[in-house]
């Protein structure tokens, strides 16, 4: 054979593919049938699975039918019952509205025989008078008249004397049982009163602290006079310098500031100021601790925190010299036995009382009169309104609504008018140095003003970024202006306006 041939090799490749084709359709046919007969088993078992699901499904749907079946006769046993039950209520009904409608038949019929009785009676009634009057000469009213003129003439004089009499008698009365609740009152409440004047004085621990506290040429106590607004005089008093202020308040600033200024040793300007701020929050703790001493002592105990907190701010206030806070809480003492003695609402009368003066807590810092002021705060805070009446009438402003009203009116006269309790004059003076300090307030720009030298000096200290050296001698003479125009004063008054600037750089 010629392998070398194509032709050959051609007829071998022929045969090869011919040889592969058929093996190939003969394992592709074996595959086929093996597939044919898988698809067979598993179209019988699915049938025999649906056959199953089937009969399943028949049994369930007959179990549901069967107890749909049960539930519709019970339904119905249920249903005749009912309509059993409402046919013999219906029969019920109808028997009673029978029944009724006889009654209402037999009611009418009494009725009209009352009403025939009654134009009778009336009849008979209008005859009687008719021939009385034609028996008497004189028409009813005649008569009438003429009985009403002769008692009066016959009893006038008499009535007259015994109204007097009695009108006396009541009177005197009266004035016995108040003359004796207001002495049993003033006996069994004694309480002593001390004016509170305009300087406190602050015992050194020794006399170097007096040079201290002045610094050198003058900067520490003019920084303590600037941050606390009070005038600090130091005299020949050993161991002792005098703050001078008319605002109670400042001066106990102040001595609680010298205090921890002596305790830590450093006294100088920015020491100062951060003693004078502490002193400030510590105040602030304690008039909470103030006002929640004085409700504890008067016995009142559900009145809002805010209004406590303002009790105790009472404590630095004066009224004609004397301290509010004092004067409040022998109102309520005075108020409640008096309220006790004439059986009037003790609680009401005696809250009322304690929070009469209220509004002079903030009157400074508010516009309006402290009764008005009072009553905003009171309503503000929810404070009952028996409690509101009876504290807004002590000034007249509002009209007596209450026997409360009237008990805690003659409170407050009673402790305001005992001897010794108040001084005019300091009021006069105290209020003067505060309409200075409004009127320098009023001003923009001013940051804050004080009234120092018993009223002859206003130190106003303005904000630097809005003032400037020319705007702080403008207003200078402005606020001179106003005061002159405003107030009365005796000789002269200093209008001093102080500008500082501050430049603060941190290290880091």
């Amino acid at each position: 054979m010629d392998y070398q041939n194509p032709v050959f090799w051609g007829l071998l490749i022929a045969a090869g593919f011919a040889a592969g084709y058929l093996f190939r359709q003969r394992v592709t046919s074996k595959q086929a049938g093996s597939v044919e007969q898988k698809t067979k088993t598993q179209i019988e078992e699915a049938g025999r699975k649906s056959h199953e699901l089937v009969l399943e499904a028949k049994d369930k749907s007959a179990a549901i039918i069967e107890a749909a079946r049960r539930d519709e006769h019970e339904t119905k046993s249920k249903l005749g019952r009912l309509e059993d039950l409402i046919l013999k209520k219906e029969g019920s009904l109808n028997k009673q509205a029978l029944d009724l409608a006889d009654e209402k038949r037999f009611v009418d019929s009494e009725i009209a025989k009352v009403k025939e009785v009654k134009a009778a009676v009336d009849e008979l009634k209008s005859r009687a008078i008719v021939e009385l009057e034609k028996v008497a000469g004189m028409s009813r009213g005649e008569a009438k008249d003429k009985i009403i003129n002769e008692i009066k003439e016959q009893y006038s004089q008499e009535l007259a004397q015994t109204l007097q009499k009695l009108e006396k008698d009541r009177r005197d009365e009266i004035e016995k049982k108040s003359l004796d609740i207001i002495t049993t009152v003033i006996q069994r409440y004694a309480r002593s009163h001390i004016s509170e004047l305009t300087t406190s004085i602050f015992t050194l621990p020794n006399e170097d602290f007096k040079g201290k506290i002045i610094g050198r040429e003058g900067r520490n106590i003019r920084a303590l006079e600037r941050a606390t607004g009070v005038e600090l005089i130091v005299d020949e008093t050993p161991d002792a310098i005098i703050i001078s202020s008319f605002d109670p308040l400042r001066r106990e600033i102040t001595c609680l500031a010298l205090e921890k200024l002596i305790k830590d040793g450093r006294i100088q300007p920015a020491k100062i100021e951060e003693k004078v701020e502490e002193a400030k929050q510590e105040i602030q703790k304690r008039m909470n601790e103030i006002g929640e001493a004085a409700v504890f002592e008067v016995g009142i105990y559900d009145l809002p925190k805010e209004i406590v907190q303002l009790l105790g701010r009472l404590h630095f206030r004066t009224s004609y010299g004397q301290n509010v806070l004092t004067h409040s809480i022998e109102v309520a003492y005075l108020a409640s036995m008096m309220a006790s003695e004439l059986g009037a609402n003790v609680e009401i009368a005696k809250k009322g009382a304690l929070v009469h003066d209220i509004g002079k807590a903030i009157d400074h810092e508010v516009e309006g009169t402290h009764v008005e002021l009072g009553r905003k705060i009171l309503k503000k805070y929810n404070v009952d309104n028996a409690v509101i009446q009876a504290m807004e009438s002590h000034h007249d402003e509002y009209p007596f609504s209450t026997p409360e009203s009237y008990i805690v009116t003659a409170a407050d006269v009673l402790s305001a008018a005992r001897p010794g309790a108040r001084r005019d004059t300091l009021d006069n003076y105290i209020k003067r140095l505060t309409d200075l300090e409004k009127i320098a307030g009023s001003f923009e720009g001013v940051k804050t003003a004080y009234a120092i030298s018993a009223g002859r000096e206003l130190r106003i200290f303005v904000v630097p970024e809005k003032i400037d050296d020319f705007g702080a001698l403008q207003m200078a003479k402005d606020i001179a202006m106003k005061i002159q125009s405003e107030l009365k004063y005796p000789g002269e008054i200093k209008v001093n306006v102080i500008r500082e600037s501050r430049a603060v750089e941190y290290a880091k």
